[in-house]
């Protein structure tokens, strides 16, 4: 006698992600890097969720992989489904941060001293009661503290490695500018850069790796002698040997009472950018993120960004505040 029947797949929710993460990457292994798993199991997902339905949901022959017009319909509901389980989620993350004890921010040290202070406001009156730590330091030294969960929510530039289990907010993104001693550079800047003292950021740092990058791919080579760890430390030896470096507007702002004794200029070669971004777990802190997110976009636009254009009017407007979700 034949046993009991066995019950169709079901559609499940980490079926529906996968399908998502496929139909956007465009590739089996594109799909399993957004997720944090294998191709295998991206793979086997797919296989389950086209036997639960009954069809064919991709066209896999093609490059990159296609939505079959049973998939675009279900694109649309998978979209719909998911939106609504992170709503629940962010909503029953809101119930629970109403007790919450304390919080652990880390923040980016060239925006400490700006926007340490909002934030912490923000936090307070949102969250009555609870207990906001903050430490400030290398955007290196930030990330690290999210990743080990001694930080709830960063500010850095720096991105985590497995992006598929934070909420990555963008802030904003700024240029690299050279910052020389007043009336040092002449008409060839490049030249000048070549004979003119320079003084580095310490390669140990995440900014002092990039700009020494960055000059190797420009082709500069110029003599370098001392590196340094803070700005403060970088910006004064600048006017003190009559030399020069590179830095960022945030940098900049930060070690102010340099600047009526510098020159801000934009890189006589091709350009350089970084990015700062909010960052903290997925399916955590409900929408405080975001609103916190919102917040520092805020003070950036209003504050910061003026700040810079009246020290630099060359570069203004270069610092870029990113569009609110």
């Amino acid at each position: 006698m034949p046993g009991p029947a066995k019950p169709p797949p079901e559609l499940t929710l980490r079926g529906l992600r996968v399908f998502v993460a496929l139909a956007e990457a465009g590739s089996v292994i594109g799909a399993a890097t957004r997720i944090g798993g294998s191709a295998s199991g991206v793979s086997q997902h797919i296989t389950a969720l086209e036997a639960a339905v009954g069809t064919r949901l991709f066209d896999r022959k093609a490059k990159p992989v296609t939505l079959t017009p049973a998939g675009q319909v279900l694109r649309r509901h998978a979209h719909k489904l998911l939106a609504a389980l992170s709503d629940a989620q962010a909503d029953l993350a809101e119930i629970s941060l109403a007790g919450l004890p304390q919080l652990n921010l880390a923040i980016i040290d060239d925006l400490d001293a700006s926007l340490t202070p909002v934030l912490v406001s923000a936090l307070q009156a949102r969250l009555q009661g609870c207990f906001v730590h903050a430490f400030s330091g290398r955007s290196d030294h930030v990330l690290d503290r999210v990743l080990a969960r001694e930080a709830d929510i960063g500010v850095t530039a720096l991105l985590p490695p497995d992006s598929a289990a934070f909420r990555v907010l963008p802030i904003l993104k700024e240029p690299f500018v050279l910052v020389a001693a007043k009336g040092v550079i002449g008409r060839d800047v490049r030249v000048a850069l070549e004979v003119l003292p320079f003084v580095q950021y310490s390669e140990t740092l995440p900014i002092g790796q990039r700009i020494a990058r960055h000059l190797a791919r420009v082709r500069l080579n110029p003599d370098r002698r001392v590196a340094l760890e803070a700005t403060r430390s970088v910006l004064a030896m600048v006017v003190q040997t009559g030399g020069w470096a590179i830095t960022t507007p945030l940098n900049l702002m930060d070690a102010e009472r340099f600047i009526p004794d510098l020159d801000v200029l934009p890189l006589p070669f091709a350009g350089e950018a970084r990015r700062v971004h909010l960052i903290a777990r997925v399916n955590e802190l409900g929408r405080l993120p975001e609103d916190l997110a919102r917040d520092c976009r805020t003070l950036v636009r209003d504050r910061l960004v003026p700040r810079f254009d009246a020290i630099a009017p060359l570069l203004a407007g270069v610092i870029e505040v990113a569009a609110e979700d």
